[in-house]
């Protein structure tokens, strides 16, 4: 799809057509909408109970929602070289926001839990828009410092220092779901830019560890693991959330108890808006329905992983890593909270993108979608004179 778009913030002899990947575009629309729809009959008992507005989660995430597109329009039009240049200052930026939240006056603490800064109208968890400039910053660091990471220990060690300092402050708020999707996204990047296999085995067996005993230590999240492992052993304490998401996962059946009918989030189902979405999700629409949401967020990923590609074979490393790490933070995200919701893994307080209520996890989420269209367009318009060339070629032959 192609739009022929405007001259701002850039002068006029930028103007030129945005090339839009239409695919992805639709795919990202069909999550977005759907969500709403989900989220409205998810917390619409909760929100008329607390507020006497059934809409009042569906108003405020249409304000994030335009809050997002704002950004990510802006974003469509900045070059990815720029975003590139800027690594010191995202990384800067990063560390700020992690550091800002844990001052005292400053975090807003909710379920003991310092993740949130007020800023005008809005509440930012600050991990989402900080684990985007960590991710921005370990790709230019990867295009810089190849070599050095494909030969050299110290090469592998220096981003993955930064990462755990970054790790570090998260779990400090705490958020340790947060700290996994960002240390596992990195590790993928790296990976693929072609890390030593030695140098990244031992610094995933040494992460693992650290989160296992970081997880044996702490008694709430031993509870969580404990609960995860047989919910049904105490169902109405440690086990209560998964209990009921996995009740109401049941009640869906083949074709679901239909739009507005689940029962499960009648108060029974904790963070049914949020956290524990899908299980909502899966109780109305059964499971033909949550197979054809799962198949959303796989097409998506496929897109991403394609342009990635794309990118690669263009020689735009830059690009085709940023593809990766937006691919890979949507994907174990999705992942986790699908899992979460089925009892397959044990609770993190991750959104499913998209179509859970949270406000910062929407714009941020929007603003990644903007700047893979922006890397589609740049391989779109440069790919142009090659093609012509090629036709010219043709004729003359």
């Amino acid at each position: 799809m192609t739009v022929r778009s405007a001259t701002w913030p850039f002068p006029a002899r930028m103007k030129t057509e945005l090339q839009i990947d239409s695919v992805m575009l639709t795919i990202v629309l069909a999550l977005l909408m759907g969500g709403f729809v989900i989220l409205a009959s998810a917390s619409i008992s909760m929100a008329d109970n607390a507020t006497s507005n059934p809409f009042f989660y569906v108003q405020r995430q249409l304000v994030a929602a335009a809050i997002g597109g704002v950004a990510g329009f802006i974003c469509l039009f900045i070059p990815m070289q720029i975003w590139r240049s800027l690594g010191p200052l995202v990384l800067f930026v990063g560390f700020f926001l992690l550091i800002v939240v844990l001052i005292p006056g400053i975090g807003h603490q909710v379920n003991g839990s310092t993740r949130w800064v007020r800023v005008g109208i809005l509440n930012l968890q600050v991990s989402e828009p900080a684990r985007l400039c960590f991710l921005m910053y370990l790709a230019g660091y990867l295009v810089r410092r190849n070599k050095s990471l494909r030969e050299e220990f110290t090469g592998f060690l220096r981003p993955m220092v930064v990462l755990s300092l970054a790790c570090v402050l998260l779990l400090l708020e705490p958020d340790f779901g947060a700290a996994v999707v960002l240390l596992a996204t990195a590790l993928v990047m790296i990976f693929v830019a072609g890390a030593r296999f030695r140098d990244f085995l031992v610094f995933f067996t040494t992460a693992a560890l650290a989160m296992v005993a970081l997880a044996l230590a702490s008694p709430y999240r031993m509870q969580r693991i404990t609960g995860f492992l047989d919910p049904w052993a105490d169902p109405f304490n440690s086990g209560f959330q998964l209990t009921q998401s996995l009740i109401a996962i049941g009640r869906g059946e083949w074709f679901g108890v239909g739009l507005g009918d689940s029962v499960q989030k009648l108060f029974y189902l904790p963070e049914a808006h949020t956290d524990f979405v899908f299980a909502v999700y899966a109780e109305e629409f059964g499971l033909l329905g949550s197979l054809l949401l799962i198949s959303l967020f796989l097409a998506l990923l496929w897109r991403v992983f394609r342009l990635a590609m794309r990118a690669a074979d263009a020689e735009r490393f830059f690009e085709a890593y940023i593809a990766i790490g937006l691919g890979t933070w949507l994907g174990i995200q999705a992942f986790i909270n699908i899992g979460v919701n089925m009892g397959l893994l044990p609770t993190k307080g991750l959104t499913l993108p998209l179509i859970s209520y949270g406000r910062s996890s929407l714009i941020i989420t929007m603003i990644c979608i903007s700047l893979l269209l922006r890397i589609h367009h740049e391989l779109a318009v440069d790919a142009k004179p090659i093609n012509r060339k090629r036709r010219k070629r043709s004729k003359k032959s």
